[in-house]
């Protein structure tokens, strides 16, 4: 979508604007296909970075627009989130050394935006969900303050009448009710460009859904969202979810989702996709930028076709078909949506590397692959691959096979001709695949992330864990080391950075609670089996109303009463509380003056963890 500024399409003058605006873009476009104006060759690559910007504590740091007026260059844009930025690199040949180059590129640009954001006491972080995220980040609070978000977000809200249900079940289960498409910012990639010949546009598009379950695999980057491990690359999920605009339970069973693999092989032309796009999925908003296209073409120059873009720009498939101009030329091309930020630039430049090589290796079997696989078969692929990562087993050529032999026996020799087929340096070549082999046979970026975290756990609670998670993935990208030559940190792995020590690091949030009206009896027999020496009592939404501690218990151990005496009798409910944002020393400073052992910690009087002075 740009920067143009949009506006909701709801008046029905609009409406009948835009419609034939778009209608025309189609039309300029098909014309434009028939009269061989489309680029064919050299055929350019390209790519954008998304990254987080954090405190110098590694949580998600609320000052994007701030740091992109100091960074102050065209490659830079907004993202949702007022913690993401994005770089969009320049386009390059694909030849000779071409890789490495936008390997040099991205560095240079990565260093304009560390040295902008070291002034302001902030750092940039390249990963597909940044673990420090909670929900409190989500919020609108949090949102860019720039139009077209928030027109966005009240579109979004109006067709869907309710709010947005995110459930991904991993190793973990996350269900949240939330209010916003804000949860799209918990979500970066390195989204890939590769240009596409219009005569094998179709062929190729197929191609490079055949081939996304394993590419995704290896390039897995995101199993953890707010301290959970949910699935390799949890963005498939969220971003599915989070932008899901369909009403009704009719629609969500019928209707394709505006995030989605697709339901099927293409088989018409490069014109039949953005046809059948526009007859899928409504449009949502319209702009000011708006052009006869058709009457452009008749001018001798060359239209950018906003409105089609503008449609496109709000249907997300993992591979989407994207129209553009550069150097007065319009040319089309595939964009790879799919693959996530990080672990490290030279990992991302490697799976840019992978997924070209195996597009251009396409063996001649497979140009027609429509008639080859069963399309459930790539799809199934793709959300195997996004569960499992590297432990997915594939369909292929009609048998089952293992991630590691798909990738190594048929996949990366593909990518080695795919290369130098295009002319592609073997430097180039040598450098990048070798990295995504070697990554075969140790881990990838997920994998690094779950090994490590749950090392962490093992000696710390679960903030404390996720800060130095990620603030070893920091160190990491500084050095610009490829995941399978980094060791999976230790569960004594600590950070040289100062990181303040709060009650949300040492709290425990694994705790049992009852309510007024339960018995005595039975919190005496749940403190005992549990070792617990208070124990909160909760209501509702987990409103902390009151606190039994074990001294207030020990009268009724042999008392038959105990049986029909409730909770609420006993319970204290002049409580002293602690919020999580608080230093620790504060936490033990007022445990010391009330001569406590335990503090319930609570959010807006919902109780949502319990320190202890073993904690501290």
């Amino acid at each position: 979508m740009g920067n143009q500024n949009v506006i909701k399409l709801n008046k029905k003058e609009d409406k009948s604007e835009y419609f034939h605006r778009l209608i025309k873009d189609i039309n300029a476009l098909e014309e434009m296909i028939q009269q061989d104006l489309i680029e064919k060759s050299p055929i350019r690559i390209g790519a954008e970075q998304e990254f987080f910007i954090v405190t110098n504590e590694f949580l998600p740091n609320n000052n994007a627009v701030e740091l992109l007026k100091e960074i102050n260059d065209g490659h830079f844009t907004t993202e949702i989130g007022n913690f993401n930025l994005e770089i969009n690199l320049d386009p390059i040949e694909l030849k000779g050394d071409c890789f490495s180059q936008m390997h040099r590129d991205l560095s240079a640009m990565l260093d304009k935006a560390k040295n902008e954001a070291a002034k302001r006491n902030s750092k940039i972080i390249l990963t597909g969900i940044l673990p420090t995220l909670t929900q409190k980040h989500i919020t609108l609070d949090n949102m860019t303050n720039v139009q077209r978000y928030f027109v966005l977000n009240e579109v979004a809200k109006e067709l869907r009448a309710q709010d947005f249900n995110i459930h991904i079940r991993g190793v973990d289960e996350l269900t949240i009710l939330h209010d916003s498409v804000m949860l799209e910012g918990c979500n970066t990639s390195f989204q890939m460009h590769l240009q596409i010949d219009p005569d094998d546009f179709t062929a190729s598009y197929n191609w490079s859904q055949a081939i996304a379950g394993p590419i995704l695999g290896i390039c897995s980057n995101s199993p953890l969202l707010f301290g959970k491990e949910l699935w390799s690359e949890t963005r498939i999920a969220l971003f599915t979810q989070s932008v899901d605009i369909r009403a009704s339970s009719y629609l969500l069973n019928e209707a394709q989702p505006r995030v989605s693999f697709d339901n099927g092989w293409q088989t018409g032309t490069v014109i039949d996709i953005f046809k059948d796009n526009v007859a899928r999925f409504k449009s949502l908003v319209t702009s000011d930028m708006l052009e006869d296209s058709t009457e452009v073409l008749k001018q001798g120059e060359i239209p950018k076709l906003h409105a089609l873009n503008l449609h496109n720009g709000t249907v997300y498939r993992w591979n989407r078909t994207c129209y553009g101009v550069g150097g007065g030329k319009p040319h089309l091309r595939i964009e790879n949506r799919y693959i996530p930020a990080g672990p490290t630039q030279i990992d991302q430049i490697a799976n840019m590397v992978f997924w070209i090589g195996v597009m251009k290796g396409r063996p001649e079997k497979y140009y027609n692959i429509h008639e080859e696989m069963d399309f459930k078969d790539a799809k199934s692929n793709f959300y195997h691959a996004a569960r499992n990562g590297m432990g997915a087993q594939f369909k292929w050529d009609g048998k089952e096979v293992s991630s590691k032999r798909l990738i190594l026996d048929v996949f990366l020799p593909m990518a080695y001709e795919g290369l130098r087929k295009a002319g592609v340096s073997e430097n180039d070549i040598t450098t990048y695949l070798s990295i995504i082999e070697k990554r075969v046979n140790s881990h990838s970026g997920s994998e690094w992330t779950i090994k490590s975290y749950r090392n962490l756990l093992t000696t710390k609670k679960r903030n404390e864990s996720l800060q130095v998670l990620a603030a070893n993935i920091f160190l990491n990208q500084e050095n610009d080391t490829p995941v399978s030559d980094l060791e999976i940190l230790e569960p004594s792995a600590t950070t040289t950075f100062d990181i303040e020590k709060k009650v949300h690091h040492v709290m425990s949030t694994d705790i049992f609670s009852v309510e007024e009206k339960d018995s005595l009896e039975l919190v005496l027999y749940i403190m005992k089996w549990k070792k617990i020496h208070h124990m909160p009592v909760t209501k509702g939404d987990n409103e902390l109303v009151g606190l039994l501690s074990w001294k207030d218990l020990v009268p009724y151990f042999d008392n038959d009463e105990i049986k029909s005496i409730a909770v609420k009798k006993l319970m204290k409910i002049d409580l002293i509380t602690i919020s999580q944002d608080k230093n620790v020393d504060e936490a033990k400073e007022l445990m010391k003056l009330h001569n406590f052992n335990s503090l319930p910690v609570v959010k807006d009087n919902k109780l949502v963890g319990i320190v202890t002075s073993k904690d501290i």
